[in-house]
């Protein structure tokens, strides 16, 4: 690991025989303040602050204080007039340049750099477009890109300019990550989420589903397209009522449309693939096959599960005696392969919830029964209000039975219903057409159970990383580009988290489960980090947050020396961690960002 400090020196750089457009020749001399520092057995440099436009006798001065001549007071030497964040916006902003993002949001400009510069903020400071307008002019990112001075019209145009780049920049995303090169399984992972919106004027504002959990508010809906490692590749907005089906179908199309890409394998949860929309996948308006057939991996619902295991099926408790998978047929779903799973871990667990949950239910309903007994509650219609305010608190009164009169009240649970939901605990049958010599059944579990890296990628879009809710904006593009600068942030944030593993919590390389039915598990050094909190060198293991917080302590200071009036920009001594930060994003630390 680098060490934490260095000499620091003054370099001068002179340039001779520089011709100007004018034909005239030029001499230049540049000076910086540099410093040096080990790496294991390399001496590196790194450039602290530009001194060129100082005066030379200044410049001198700095020089002969730097060689140990005591020039003047040590208070009386310099004056630090500004300092501002820098580390954590660097750090993203390297990653951006990496990845290619400026050239890969449009032509460059004053909305690129707009739109840019919000990406980069929903990384690093999530917050509504108001709040990180006023941020900016805290942070060197706004002066570096040149938009600590933007209005709200100025961000509202950016957003808009962006949101009619989607169709280009999500193309260029699918040729990296999703073409034949990149992605030779050729396949595709898709989910549906929700958010809620504050305010009630935007189009795409419907009551459906939440995903949330948050009652009583108009939505949208947003599926999210990844690759089979969960990068993110393109986003679609829909609205708030919209059913998993029509989004899949909606996705596909752009998939096989607008990104010119064949014999795709999409995967989808289950509910989201339906058989009528599988007859449609590969079919022409006028009803006709497509010459470049998709194929899919998905996942039955408990009802045609159900029917699988009734009247000696072809699913059965036995054929889990020896293993937790088994692939079945069906005549109900011909030329198609089922590949049945039962997790014990997970049927012990949701054993466990339900007759908690039924518990609950019944200590909540104990007191009306003992008012009904007492007489002290009477009447059909009272005691069925009270009844129904409790009884689908935990979404279990389908599983009680409720007699009620004017005097009495009556409620058991309905057992047998209990038992049959029980017998389906832990068992997922997931269907798909691909043949067996092209994807083995692990291999189908496996796909199917990589939908985990995009609601990973939710988590990190509406809580962990980006708020990207709730959504402010009233006009539908606004809502649009909201969105899709959330997915650019993710995009951002997913290569990030797997650069800076090695100072964080993040398992850098999950062990593959020899069952892939089995739970998930993390490696033995993840597991060490966690128990040791500090890596061997001493240093604190972080979260992601955390870093990027410590990353915001390595500031730029505007540092102004006796005897002038200019001031200097200069780094503070980045700490061991935020060198090593940046050695693991393979870029130096700058000083500025352009």
């Amino acid at each position: 690991m680098a060490g934490t400090s260095g000499k620091v020196h003054v370099v001068r750089v002179s340039k001779t025989g520089y011709v100007d457009k004018q034909g005239r020749r030029k001499d230049y001399t540049s000076a910086y303040l540099r410093r040096t520092y080990r790496d294991g057995g390399a001496v590196k440099n790194e450039t602290v602050a530009n001194l060129s436009a100082l005066p030379d006798h200044v410049i001198d001065l700095i020089d002969a204080g730097l060689k140990g001549r005591q020039l003047v007071p040590a208070a009386e030497a310099v004056t630090i007039t500004r300092s501002l964040p820098h580390g954590h916006v660097a750090a993203v902003h390297a990653m951006a340049r990496t990845l290619g993002l400026s050239a890969l949001l449009g032509p460059a400009g004053r909305q690129r750099d707009l739109a840019l510069a919000l990406i980069i903020s929903r990384v690093v400071q999530p917050g509504s477009k108001l709040s990180t307008l006023t941020w900016w002019a805290d942070t060197t990112l706004g002066a570096d890109l040149g938009v600590a001075d933007a209005s709200t019209d100025d961000i509202y145009a950016a957003m808009d300019w962006l949101e009619h780049r989607q169709d280009a920049i999500e193309a260029e995303l699918a040729r990296r990550h999703l073409a034949p090169q990149p992605n030779p399984s050729r396949m595709a992972l898709f989910d549906l989420s929700s958010s809620w919106l504050e305010g009630s004027q935007c189009p795409l504002a419907a009551r459906g589903y939440s995903r949330d959990g948050k009652k009583g508010k108009l939505q949208i809906e947003y599926g999210l397209l990844t690759d089979p490692e969960g990068r993110p590749v393109a986003v679609r907005v829909f609205p708030g009522n919209t059913g998993d089906p029509a989004a899949f179908t909606a996705i596909a199309d752009v998939v096989r449309d607008k990104f010119g890409l064949e014999q795709m394998v999409m995967v989808g949860d289950r509910g989201m693939i339906t058989s009528a929309r599988i007859a449609a996948l590969n079919q022409r308006e006028d009803g006709t096959q497509r010459p470049d057939p998709y194929q899919w991996i998905t996942a039955l619902r408990a009802p045609a599960i159900r029917k699988l295991m009734a009247d000696g099926g072809p699913l059965q408790l036995s054929l889990f005696d020896q293993q937790d998978l088994a692939e079945i047929t069906s005549p109900d779903f011909p030329g198609e392969r089922l590949i049945a799973c039962r997790n014990p871990v997970l049927a012990a667990d949701r054993a466990r919830t339900r007759n908690e949950l039924l518990a609950a239910t019944e200590r909540l309903l104990a007191p009306i029964l003992a008012r009904v007994r007492a007489g002290r509650l009477t009447g059909a219609g009272p005691i069925g209000v009270e009844v129904g305010k409790v009884i689908s608190r935990y979404k279990t009164g389908k599983h009680f039975a409720v007699t009620i009169t004017d005097d009495s009240l009556a409620i058991t649970r309905k057992q047998a219903q209990i038992e049959e939901e029980a017998a389906l605990d832990g068992f997922y049958v997931i269907r798909t057409p691909i043949p067996a010599s092209e994807l083995d059944a692990p291999g189908v579990v496996t796909a199917y159970k990589n939908l985990k890296y995009v609601e990973r990628d939710f988590r990190h879009i509406k809580s962990d990383d980006l708020d990207l809710r709730p959504v402010f904006h009233r006009l539908e593009e606004r809502v649009k580009a909201h969105v899709l600068i959330c997915m650019l942030a993710c995009y951002l944030t997913w290569h990030l988290r797997r650069a800076l593993a090695p100072l964080t919590f993040t398992d850098e390389n999950p062990p593959i489960p020899d069952d892939p039915v089995a739970p998930a598990r993390r490696s033995a050094p993840a597991q060490a980090k966690a128990s040791g909190q500090h890596d061997p060198a001493g240093q604190p293991y972080r979260s992601f947050h955390a870093l990027l917080d410590h990353l915001a302590t390595l500031t730029r200071n505007q540092v102004r020396f006796t005897g002038t009036r200019t001031t200097v920009p200069m780094l503070t001594a980045p700490t061991s961690t935020q060198r090593q930060a940046f050695d693991l994003l393979g870029a130096p630390i700058p000083l500025t960002l352009k």
